[in-house]
């Protein structure tokens, strides 16, 4: 009996000792699935990849370093906020009444921690009030003037209304009211889509999802789409990180960024086609649009159903694949 305990003792030590292997780190990365060819040109093409590829490789520094998987999406979805080119931050779509409002989410896979806002005006980086929200409150989700308070508290940089809108989207608004006017409808399908997010597995094979939109354009009565809602438009657990994009109203009623995670932990489905089912749901509905799944094994998938979708990848050794369109 007392050897049988002095090798239960070594195996354990031998057990506790051996270094357990670093996981390879990934990071994908999503401007939105609102891509259209009837308005892409080589220009814009360019400008949105290399925005994409220098997200990419910031939150790559991030993991390479040793870093979160949880700092690797913060990092790259604040890039895209900054930049005018996507449907987040500045550059975002404007409501009805000509104002960017702002929602964003992120959660910590390992742990489950998350923290959503939504309908913010002066938050010049809504990723970060919805990661303080997180870390620095008892809460999950802060919503409008109560969520702007909370970022003044927390520091956190605040901007004039304005900062948030350029002509490219006063332009669509312009477009979305005339269609209203001719009674073709309040909602242009082709204009609901946007959007920003990030999903990474760092070192520790840990997981996180981070996700930041602008909404729908022409939206009005204090509309919240997919984004902020955990489960919906962002997720993460030990296994399984997604951040979506699309017609937010289908992804909220399905459940999107969940399901997929839970198809994945509760049937041991392939992360492919978890994802492929559940926005196979989505299009039975109406709705189309776009995820970026992430596993902790380092298999990833970034379909959509939608005419394209910005999406960018990089892996351990650095190599960036990045596409808008199925060719």
């Amino acid at each position: 009996m007392r050897r049988l305990v002095r090798l239960a003792s070594a195996l354990a030590f031998l057990v506790a000792a051996t270094p357990v292997p670093a996981a390879d780190i990934v990071l994908l990365v999503h401007g939105g699935a609102g891509a259209l060819r009837s308005e892409s040109t080589p220009e814009r093409d360019a400008a949105a990849k290399a925005e994409i590829e220098r997200a990419l490789r910031a939150g790559w520094t991030v993991l390479k370093d040793g870093g979160s998987a949880l700092d690797a999406v913060t990092v790259p979805v604040r890039i895209l906020e900054d930049s005018p080119l996507f449907n987040a931050g500045k550059g975002a779509v404007l409501n009805n009444a000509g104002q960017a409002e702002l929602d964003a989410s992120i959660m910590e896979g390992h742990t489950r921690r998350a923290g959503a806002v939504a309908g913010l005006h002066t938050v010049k980086n809504p990723i970060l009030l919805a990661r303080a929200v997180m870390e620095q409150s008892p809460h999950v989700m802060m919503i409008g003037d109560g969520a702007e308070q909370f970022a003044r508290q927390q520091g956190l940089e605040l901007v004039e209304p304005s900062y948030f809108i350029v002509p490219e989207r006063q332009r669509q608004l312009e477009r979305a009211k005339a269609r209203e006017k001719a009674k073709a409808g309040a909602i242009d399908p082709k204009a609901t889509k946007g959007t920003v997010g990030a999903v990474a597995l760092d070192r520790q094979g840990r997981l996180a999802a981070a996700t930041s939109t602008g909404g729908m354009t022409n939206k009005r009565y204090g509309r919240v789409g997919d984004v902020p809602i955990i489960g919906a438009g962002t997720y993460a657990d030990a296994q399984c990180a997604v951040s979506s994009t699309g017609w937010g109203e289908f992804f909220i009623r399905v459940g999107v960024a969940r399901d997929i995670c839970a198809r994945v932990a509760y049937r041991g489905t392939p992360i492919d086609r978890a994802a492929d089912e559940v926005l196979a749901e989505v299009k039975a509905l109406g709705g189309d649009g776009g995820v970026i799944v992430l596993g902790a094994d380092g298999r990833f998938a970034l379909p959509y159903n939608s005419e394209g979708m910005y999406r960018g990848s990089i892996d351990a050794d650095g190599k960036v694949t990045i596409a808008i369109f199925n060719d």
